[in-house]
């Protein structure tokens, strides 16, 4: 059983003893790994577990019990072991004579580390990665300084550091520390560990370490707490639905990242290989999230302006206006970018969560804040995501070592013909069309609105316009009662296969009106699992239940699907996906993971884990609190700054009682409850 603890972007990933025990496990921050071993042992033998597991998303805690090693009868000792990660990490050790008799064992510790980067370890994640193509650098020189108590272990460069500092003095040897312990009956003893990484080999005193781990701890837990009282508080009756609010609530907490100097914070993509800013991520995590109030999304306006791209550079496919993909940082960052833009929808996403985020706020002054950024974008649509002016935007890998597909679905096999031949790039993904064509929507409300540049507003309507009419003609394809094409490949040549990223167009007004049912009907007909909405139709020749992006089912993708059929007032397809994923979420402890197996619900019991899905994950997060949203037909209305149901009917009666309490809109707090099957929302006074 493996036991993720983190804060910010730093986490630790161990066994249920608390050890570091498999090539993945240890100590990351800087997106570097600074301890991959850790080995607690009684005389010469790992204890037994007891009990394990997270207190709080940035501690844990381990009870363990002694075993038949040496001259101990079994079940004399108890080992609690408490586990806080922050900036590094403090493990506290209380150990108990339970016996009637004075007791005498040995303690010892052994440390060693990789000083790995993120993406070395990632492939040795047995699904996701090739360790034969991936070989873990060998072990770091390890000194104990005795005027200190502490290992230090240094890496060959020397740029990167990990201290060890312990509490107790022991009898140290490479790498490793042994206490010989005596305890009369009913006595305790105690060790404290501190772990302290450095990326730029600054050592830390041990008295220093000490103050600043208590004065962290404080900040985490005041962060939480703070946090836990911001976002709406739900009770309702129907299980799944409390049970999976609540935890994306605890989720969303510990995927929280630090911004930048003076900028927030804003949701990270997910752990354990994803602890940073993603674009397309974070801003898909902050729309779902919009009744949380605006901060994380504002932060993450913030952060992607100032990672905007300024030039043309092919080696990091970024250009002027780009919004990032992916940031790294440490010796990830030295062994592939520490920027990276291969991604074709983050920027359109980007000019959408400004206008959503206007939309539950009325915040003029933030639109006026963010016009050159959203500006810039625009630009970028038009000037570069069109490589060949046919009013598409397409994506295409200029840096060698770039994603080959740069479409939300960016995993190398994922856009395929309905036989299975995979499509050639440049390819024009359908989803980002919408996406162009909701941007430009949203921008023109804003221009003449807030910039007040009718000039500008009326430009970008006609071009939304134009998009919608060759979209609508070029993606569209009269097989199968009619379905939109996956995409276009290089030779403008429809990719038709038949998948969930139709949903999406729905939820951005770009399909023709004449044509929303047969894009339901694709939804819950050949794409639907029993589960959710698979990412790829069963009747394709591709089809992989058990692929990353062609045939599984994701959270997030669902969540937009529903907002899309919100939009059309399908209520019954939106509630029906909106109870079967909350429905599976309880089968994965309410935690709903990035991705699960898309087989068919008529034949398993329970939904299909996929073996590597992060586990929390952001918008996997996100996709409870949306769903929610839309279950209640929750929408902004900015002229009268208030926040209504435009569900029309009663609730199904699964839906149960509900209230939900502390939803924040237009700087007011709203209440929202169930009432007789009938949706209710009050501000308060």
């Amino acid at each position: 059983m493996a036991i993720t603890i983190l804060e910010g972007s730093n986490f630790c990933i161990c066994d249920a003893n608390g050890d570091f025990s498999w090539p993945t496990s240890g100590l990351f921050a800087h997106d570097t790994r600074f301890l991959s071993l850790l080995s607690l042992t009684v005389n010469g033998a790992r204890p037994l577990l007891l009990s394990a597991g997270k207190v709080e998303y940035y501690s844990a805690a381990f009870f363990l019990r002694n075993p038949l090693a040496g001259e101990l009868e079994q079940d004399s000792v108890s080992i609690a072991r408490h586990r806080f990660v922050g900036e590094g990490m403090q493990d506290r050790l209380i150990l108990h004579n339970h016996s009637m008799q004075p007791i005498a064992f040995e303690l010892a510790l052994e440390f060693a580390n990789d000083f790995a980067d993120i993406f070395t370890v990632k492939n040795h994640d047995f699904a996701l990665g090739d360790p034969s193509r991936a070989e873990l650098p060998p072990h770091a020189e390890v000194s104990f300084e005795q005027s200190e108590n502490q290992f230090v272990l240094e890496d060959d460069a020397g740029d990167a550091k990990t201290q060890v500092i312990l509490s107790q003095v022991g009898h140290a040897e490479a790498g490793k520390i042994r206490y010989w312990i005596e305890l009369e009956p009913r006595a305790g003893w105690d060790l404290n560990v501190e772990v302290v990484p450095s990326l730029d080999g600054e050592v830390v005193m041990p008295r220093v370490a000490k103050r600043r781990f208590g004065e962290e701890r404080e900040r985490v837990e005041a962060s939480l707490s703070a946090w836990q009282l911001r976002v709406p508080q739900l009770r309702a009756s129907w299980n799944d639905l409390s049970d999976s609010f609540t935890r994306s609530v605890a989720d969303l907490a510990s995927l929280r990242i630090h911004g930048g100097e003076g900028l927030g914070n804003l949701p990270a993509a997910g752990m354990p290989w994803f602890m940073t800013v993603f674009g397309r991520d974070t801003i898909i995590t902050c729309l779902q999230t919009l009744m949380f109030g605006p901060e994380l999304a504002r932060s993450a306006l913030e952060v992607l302006a100032e990672l905007q791209a300024t030039e043309d550079n092919p080696g990091t496919d970024a250009e002027p206006g780009k919004i990032v993909h992916e940031v790294r940082r440490g010796k990830a960052a030295k062994h592939w970018f520490e920027t990276y833009y291969g991604t074709i929808d983050a920027t359109p996403l980007y000019l959408i969560l400004l206008s959503e985020v206007w939309r539950w706020t009325d915040d003029a002054a933030l639109v006026r804040h963010f016009r050159e950024p959203a500006m810039r974008a625009l630009a970028w649509i038009d000037e570069y995501g069109d490589l060949d002016g046919d009013g598409f935007i397409e994506y295409r890998k200029r840096s060698a070592t770039g994603l080959d597909n740069q479409s939300w679905k960016d995993s190398w096999d994922s856009q395929r013909f309905s036989d299975g031949r995979l499509a050639k790039s440049p390819i024009a993904p359908v989803e980002a069309q919408g996406y162009v064509y909701d941007a430009k929507r949203r921008m023109a409300e804003l221009a003449r609105e807030v910039w007040r540049d009718r000039e500008l507003a009326d430009r970008l309507d006609r071009e939304a316009e134009e998009l919608r009419a060759r979209f609508n003609a070029a993606f569209w394809n009269e097989s199968r009662g009619g379905y939109y094409v996956l995409a276009l490949d290089a030779e403008k040549r429809q990719v038709d296969s038949l998948c969930s990223n139709v949903g999406h167009l729905l939820w951005t007004g770009i399909v023709a009106p004449d044509r929303v049912d047969r894009v339901v009907d694709a939804l819950m007909g050949p794409l639907w699992s029993g589960w959710g909405v698979r990412t790829m139709s069963a009747e394709d020749r591709g089809y992989n239940p058990l692929s990353y992006h062609n045939g599984t089912v994701w959270p997030h993708d669902n969540s937009l699907i529903v907002w899309g059929l919100a939009r059309y007032a399908r209520w019954q397809e939106a509630h029906r996906i909106c109870r079967r994923m909350l429905n599976a979420s309880g089968h994965f402890d309410h935690q709903l993971p990035e991705v699960f197996a898309g087989l068919a619900r008529a034949e398993t019991p329970f939904p299909i884990a996929y073996p590597t899905a992060a586990r929390p994950q952001a918008w996997a997060a996100g996709t409870p609190v949306l769903l929610l949203q839309h279950l209640l037909g929750l929408q902004p209305d900015r002229r009268q700054h208030q926040l209504r149901s435009v569900f029309p009917l009663e609730l199904p009666a699964w839906a149960g009682t509900l209230r939900l309490s502390g939803i924040r809109a237009f700087d007011r707090v709203w209440d929202v409850r169930i009432d007789e099957s009938i949706v209710k929302v009050e501000e308060r006074g």
